[in-house]
């Protein structure tokens, strides 16, 4: 097992808190506290799972144990996103997904898991109680309910149903055309979508977290693409692409069309480009200028995310388009953040 680093008390706190709700800018510094506890998460329904976490960091609990009952929150909600409520595959079926990673460098994942409420539990079972890394389907199913999970019934949320009927009227299999000007978007098989509102749907959530003794943990959990191909797997199961945690560097977990986070081992990329000295919002920029440099004209259609944390609990996020918000909890605020982005 990896030894515990020592963390340093840090300089005075410099800023305090905006209204929940109120989403500032990116640029708006996160001052560093070492020695205290910080949570972030992906997306507005991060100010939920925050505070499942946060009850856990405050009290001086395991970042490990914060990461998991926080994103457990947005399993729990029934709507089009993330849990049994989510959009199915183009075959009627939600599919579950789900990586868990702690300061030892300990992992493990779920995949392609149906009728499993929490799928973040039975990563965490994988991990704490298997050899392996990664279990799916049947094989999944069958060790979550031989450690106690029970079966669920699927039932899609009214959200979900009604977009899984409109998706059958044309049943297309493509990425969302963007209209960028326009911010509107067609219903697609890739998450994240542009929404009339201009808003982007999403159907992931990620999470990463330092407690009070300065080490890390991160998790993530989606219900994957909706009305992706029967089988299909995105960045969100995958340690490296969806999650990565390094105790002596930092930690990151991507959201967005997940084929592309596969491609450039997304978190894993920014957490060595903090190894190499870059602040978590920096990596994250460069990460993302290489997702754009190999997809070409075609970065247009699609949108991306990563959002890291440092050893020193600095926390920075990037994004293709503009769109992308994720929250952050700790002694001094509670907030959603407006990512940067390259594109409008």
């Amino acid at each position: 097992m990896i030894n515990r680093r020592k963390f340093i008390q840090a300089s005075a706190f410099t800023g305090l808190a905006t209204a929940i709700g109120q989403p500032l800018r990116g640029n708006d510094l996160h001052p560093a506290i070492k020695g205290k506890p910080v949570v972030v998460s992906t997306w507005d329904a991060g100010i939920r799972a925050n505070k499942a976490a946060w009850d856990i960091l405050s009290k001086g609990g395991r970042a490990l144990d914060a990461v998991e009952k926080g994103v457990m929150v947005t399993e729990e909600e029934q709507n089009c996103c993330v849990g049994l409520g989510a959009n199915p595959d183009r075959d009627g079926f939600v599919t579950l997904d789900a990586c868990i990673m702690d300061e030892f460098s300990n992992c493990g994942s779920v995949a392609f898991l149906e009728r499993i409420k929490h799928p973040i539990a039975v990563a965490r079972r994988v991990m704490e109680k298997t050899p392996h890394v990664m279990l799916v389907g049947s094989g999944a199913q069958q060790f979550a309910v031989a450690e106690g999970f029970p079966l669920e019934e699927q039932k899609l949320s009214p959200e979900a149903e009604k977009a899984y009927k409109d998706w059958l009227i044309k049943s297309e299999y493509k990425p969302p055309a963007i209209n960028v000007e326009n911010k509107q978007g067609g219903h697609g098989p890739f998450a994240p979508a542009r929404l009339s509102n201009g808003e982007w749907n999403h159907d992931t959530i990620g999470m990463v977290a330092m407690d009070t003794n300065g080490n890390l943990s991160g998790s993530c959990t989606t219900s994957g693409a909706g009305f992706k191909m029967r089988g299909r797997l995105g960045d969100s199961p995958i340690i490296g692409a969806g999650l990565f945690v390094d105790n002596e560097v930092g930690a990151c977990t991507a959201t967005g069309q997940g084929e592309d986070v596969i491609r450039v081992a997304g978190s894993h990329s920014v957490v060595e480009l903090m190894r190499q000295g870059l602040s978590p919002e920096m990596a994250c920029k460069k990460v993302i200028e290489r997702i754009i440099r190999i997809k070409g004209p075609k970065a247009k259609d699609i949108q991306v995310g990563f959002l890291a944390i440092n050893k020193k609990g600095q926390v920075g996020a990037w994004s293709i388009h503009k769109g992308f918000e994720y929250a952050i909890r700790n002694q001094g605020e509670e907030r959603l953040v407006k990512a940067k982005f390259v594109m409008e």
